[in-house]
C-alpha cells in the first residue's frame, strides 16, 4: 500500500480489497448472539452488567462466609488455637508473643500472632474469598463476557484517558491488585499504562481485602466499595487532564458466547489460588510478625504519636489505627483485620477501612510498580506519580468523607 496516501485514500482502497476478496452471506443470528449483542448495547447492556455485579456480590459473599463462618472459625478457635497454646513453649517471651500471641484470646482475631491470626487470616477468611472471586472472574472471562463489559463501558474509561479494555486489569485487581497491574502492558501507550496502575494501586481493593471486610463489616462493604469506585473515575479524569499522551481507539476482538468448560475452569482457579497461597500467605504471616515486634519494641507507640494530629484531626480517627496503617503496606487484607483489635465506632470503623484502602498499595503491589514502570521507561516517573496520586487521594478523598460525615453529624 502507498505510503503517501492521506487516510482517507488508504481506507477507500482497503474498501476496494475487500469488495474483491470478501464473500459474504446471510445467516440466522442464534440465541447466543442475539444474548450477546443485548450485552454490548447501552439499554440493555447496563441493566445486565448490574444484575451480573449483584449476583457476583452475592455469591462472593455468601461462599466466603458459608465456609469461614462455617468451617475456618470452629477449627481455629475450638482446636488449633487451645492446641497451640497449651503447647507452644517459651510462654510470656517475646517469641511466644510474636508467634502465638495472647495467651489469654479466646479466638484467632484477637490473638494475634503469627501462627494463630496470621495463619487464620490467610486460611480462614482470604482462601475462602478468593476461591469465589477467582471462580466468578474465570467464569466472566471463559464465557466471553469481559470483552462486551468492555465494548460497553468505553466511552465512560475514555473520560479518564482510558479505553474500555481497561476493564480487564480493573477486574483482575479485585482478585488481586499485582496480576492487575501486570495485565496493563496489554495497555497502549504510557500514558494508559501509567493512570491504570496508579489507580488500581490506590482505589481498587483486592479480594482478599474484601474478604476479610465483608467477615468484619458486612453492612458497609458496599458503601465503601462504592465511595472508592468514585474516586477511581474522579481521580482519573484528573489524571488524564495532567498527565500528556494521547488514547488510541479502542479495538477489540468480541469472541462468541459459550458456556465455560470445567477443566480449564478448574486449572485457571487451581493457578490463581496456588500463587496466593506461595506469595500472599508468607506476606501475611511475615506482617503480623512485624506488627508483633513494633509492639515489643514499642516503635508503635512512636509512630502512633508522630502521625496523630493527621489521624485525629484531617481524617477523624484514632491513633490506635496506625498498627493498621503500617500493616497496610504488608498486606491491606492484614491491616483491615487488625481493625477488629481496636474499639471503634461504625464511623471510625467505615473512616479506617477506606484509610487503608487509599494507603500505599501492599509490598507486593509496589514492586509490581517498580517492574512495569521499569519496563516501560518510566520507573522514577511511574513511582513519584503514584506516590503523589496515593498522598493526594488519601487526604483528598479521606478528608472529603470525614468532612460528609462531620456535616451529617455521624463524626
Amino acid at each position: 500500500m502507498d505510503s503517501q496516501l492521506d487516510p482517507a485514500a488508504r481506507w477507500n482502497l482497503v474498501d476496494e480489497i475487500a469488495d474483491q476478496t470478501v464473500e459474504y452471506e446471510t445467516a440466522e443470528a442464534s440465541v447466543a448472539d442475539e444474548i450477546g449483542q443485548l450485552m454490548v448495547s447501552p439499554w440493555t447492556g447496563f441493566p445486565f452488567a448490574i444484575a451480573v455485579l449483584y449476583g457476583m456480590w452475592g455469591f462472593f459473599g455468601a461462599v466466603a462466609g458459608f465456609f469461614t463462618d462455617g468451617y475456618f472459625v470452629p477449627l481455629f478457635d475450638r482446636y488449633w488455637l487451645p492446641w497451640l497454646q497449651e503447647t507452644f513453649p517459651l510462654e510470656g517471651t517475646w517469641v511466644y508473643f510474636v508467634l502465638v500471641g495472647d495467651p489469654a484470646a479466646t479466638n484467632s482475631f484477637e490473638a494475634f500472632g503469627m501462627l494463630t491470626s496470621g495463619l487464620f487470616i490467610a486460611v480462614g477468611v482470604v482462601v475462602p474469598a478468593l476461591l469465589a472471586l477467582y471462580f466468578i472472574l474465570s467464569v466472566l472471562e471463559d464465557s466471553g463476557y469481559i470483552p462486551r463489559l468492555a465494548v460497553l463501558l468505553d466511552t465512560f474509561f475514555h473520560r479518564i484517558g482510558l479505553h474500555g479494555f481497561a476493564v480487564v486489569p480493573m477486574v483482575l485487581s479485585f482478585g488481586c491488585n499485582v496480576p492487575g497491574v501486570e495485565a496493563t502492558r496489554s495497555l497502549e501507550g504510557e500514558k494508559q499504562r501509567f493512570i491504570m496502575m496508579t489507580l488500581l494501586s490506590v482505589f481498587i481493593p483486592c479480594g482478599a481485602q474484601l474478604g476479610v471486610m465483608l467477615s468484619l463489616i458486612p453492612q458497609y462493604t458496599g458503601f465503601i466499595l462504592l465511595y472508592l469506585i468514585a474516586g477511581f473515575f474522579v481521580f482519573g479524569a484528573v489524571l488524564n487532564r495532567v498527565v500528556s499522551g494521547s488514547i488510541p481507539e479502542f479495538i477489540v476482538d468480541i469472541p462468541p458466547l459459550r458456556w465455560p468448560r470445567p477443566r480449564p475452569l478448574g486449572q485457571k482457579l487451581a493457578m490463581r489460588t496456588r500463587g496466593f497461597l506461595t506469595t500472599g500467605l508468607p506476606f501475611v504471616l511475615v506482617g503480623v510478625g512485624v506488627m508483633n515486634v513494633l509492639y515489643v519494641t514499642d516503635l508503635m507507640s512512636v509512630i502512633g504519636m508522630a502521625v496523630q494530629p493527621v489521624l485525629t484531626g484531617w481524617l477523624g480517627v484514632p491513633a490506635d489505627t496506625v498498627p493498621a496503617l503500617v500493616a497496610g503496606f504488608m498486606r491491606k487484607d492484614l491491616a483491615v483485620a487488625q481493625l477488629s483489635a481496636i474499639a471503634l465506632t461504625p464511623y471510625e470503623t467505615v473512616m479506617s477501612v477506606i484509610m487503608i484502602s487509599l494507603y500505599f498499595p501492599c509490598v507486593a503491589t509496589f514492586v509490581m510498580l517498580i517492574k512495569e514502570g521499569r519496563n516501560s521507561g518510566g520507573l522514577t516517573r511511574v513511582l513519584l506519580g503514584s506516590l503523589a496520586t496515593l498522598i493526594a487521594a488519601l487526604f483528598i478523598w479521606g478528608g472529603l468523607f470525614h468532612l460528609l460525615g462531620i456535616v451529617m453529624g455521624v463524626a
